[in-house]
């Protein structure tokens, strides 16, 4: 079982609409509704490729209600978010169908108390037994100490669980320093984690500061990966267009699958190549197009960089 940890859930809503302008009311022409937050993606993304997979986090309120009834809906997917007594954030994606652009609203989540945060620990240490790998995904919501996915890795490694984890901001910066197997930031994060906007010296600076791997996502340009085993670049083999809402969290299911089925990395990273491009051609946000994923992960290469 895969575990995948997602502190700031959320109902994700997307909007479609013929043209997007400011200041002026719009006919919504499709609205759509998914189980979201950033591990919640790679959760559903994890079952499509035929992994068993188990979700926790936090759920609260009538959008939380709504987000474990669909939930319940995804194959392969386990339900174990811990209630809380605040509600559930939305995001809200607003796609303007002329051009394709997406415009998001993200919500900031419910206020954690202490002892809920208590409760989300052991509900997680009791779930680490039975899991092959974890993914920390996301922000945190108000009320989460910001070193709380430094802990979660500590408490993963002594278990000796590997852990990827997925965030920015000092939530990265300190989790990095519990010495995470994988980091995948994109690089915007890395270079606020690093301060150098070179990739290269930036990947090499975050292993140093304790990552075992820095996959870094470099948007249209793929990935770029520097582990203990070598270094690689992977780079779509088509423009990449659409719509990119959780492009970033499908790439972290590529590399989970591709860690707990024991491939190389090169073939790790051309999966989560693949499997990134495929979401941005889906019609649904966070989710992957499983006929251009198929048609894509045979061009997809990994050099050596």
């Amino acid at each position: 079982m895969i575990l995948t940890v997602t502190l700031n859930t959320a109902l994700d809503i997307t909007y479609r609409v013929r043209s997007l302008r400011p200041h002026t009311s719009h006919r919504v022409s499709e609205v759509t509704e998914r189980p979201g937050g950033k591990g919640v993606n790679v959760a559903r993304v994890l079952a499509a490729l035929g992994h068993e997979v188990t979700v926790t986090g936090f759920t609260g309120g009538a959008t939380g209600r709504v987000v474990q009834a669909k939930l319940a809906a995804v194959p392969g997917v386990v339900d174990a978010l811990v209630p809380v007594s605040g509600a559930t954030r939305r995001t809200v994606a607003v796609v303007d169908e002329r051009t394709g652009d997406t415009t998001q609203l993200n919500e900031p989540g419910p206020t954690i108390t202490p002892s809920e945060w208590s409760s989300f620990q052991e509900a997680y240490e009791d779930l680490l037994p039975s899991a092959s790998a974890v993914a920390l995904c996301g922000s945190l919501p108000p009320g989460v100490p910001v070193g709380a996915y430094a802990g979660l890795i500590r408490t993963a490694r002594s278990f000796a669980v590997p852990v990827l984890l997925d965030t920015s901001g000092e939530p990265l910066r300190r989790g990095v320093a519990a010495r995470p197997d994988i980091i995948k930031p994109n690089a915007d994060e890395l270079a606020e984690l690093t301060g150098s906007h070179d990739p290269l010296r930036a990947t090499q600076d975050a292993r140093r500061r304790g990552a075992g791997a820095v996959v870094a996502s470099l948007g249209p340009q793929g990935l770029l990966a520097l582990t203990r085993d070598g270094r690689w670049r992977a780079t779509p083999p088509i423009p990449v267009r659409g719509n990119p809402t959780g492009a970033g969290d499908s790439a972290v299911a590529g590399l989970l699958s591709g860690l707990v089925e024991h491939l190389p990395w090169p073939t790790r990273l051309t999966r989560a190549v693949a499997l990134s491009v495929a979401t941005t051609l889906s019609p649904v946000a966070g989710e992957f197009d499983p006929t251009a994923y198929k048609g894509l992960l045979g061009q997809v290469v990994a050099d050596a960089a």
